[in-house]
C-alpha cells in the first residue's frame, strides 16, 4: 500500500496561485507521480504527470498555467497553479503509478477558487 501526505489546498480569489504538495511512502517503486481532480458532479480527470526521466504531461485546461515538478528519488510531487480560475475548484489528488501499472490515490484536498 501507499501512505500520502498532502498540502497546500485552500481558498483563493481568481487570478491567484496555490502549490500544493505531496510526498508518497509504501512498499511501492513509483514510476510516475502526478495530480487528478474531482469537481462536484464531474468524473475525475488527470491534471498533469511527471515521470522519473523528468517527462510532463498536462491536461489542456491547465497548460501555460500550472507547473508539475518532483523528485521521485524522494516520492514527492509539487503543483504550482497559477492564474487561478473558478473552474479550477476541485479536489485535487495525489497519484503514483508503479510496477506493473499499479495505481493510487491520496485522500484529496480541496481547492477553491471564488471571489
Amino acid at each position: 500500500q501507499v501512505q500520502f501526505v498532502e498540502s497546500g489546498g485552500g481558498l483563493v480569489q481568481p487570478g491567484g496561485s496555490l502549490r500544493l504538495s505531496c510526498t508518497a511512502s509504501g512498499s511501492i517503486i513509483i514510476y510516475i507521480l502526478g495530480w487528478y481532480r474531482q469537481a462536484p458532479g464531474k468524473q475525475r480527470e488527470l491534471v498533469a504527470t511527471i515521470t522519473g526521466g523528468g517527462s510532463r504531461m498536462y491536461a489542456d485546461s491547465v497548460k501555460g498555467r500550472f507547473t508539475i515538478s518532483g523528485d521521485n528519488a524522494k516520492n514527492t510531487v509539487l503543483l504550482q497553479m497559477n492564474t487561478l480560475r473558478p473552474e479550477d475548484t476541485a479536489v485535487y489528488y495525489c497519484y503514483v503509478r508503479g510496477a506493473f501499472g499499479r495505481e493510487f490515490w491520496g485522500q484529496g484536498t480541496q481547492v477553491t477558487v471564488s471571489s
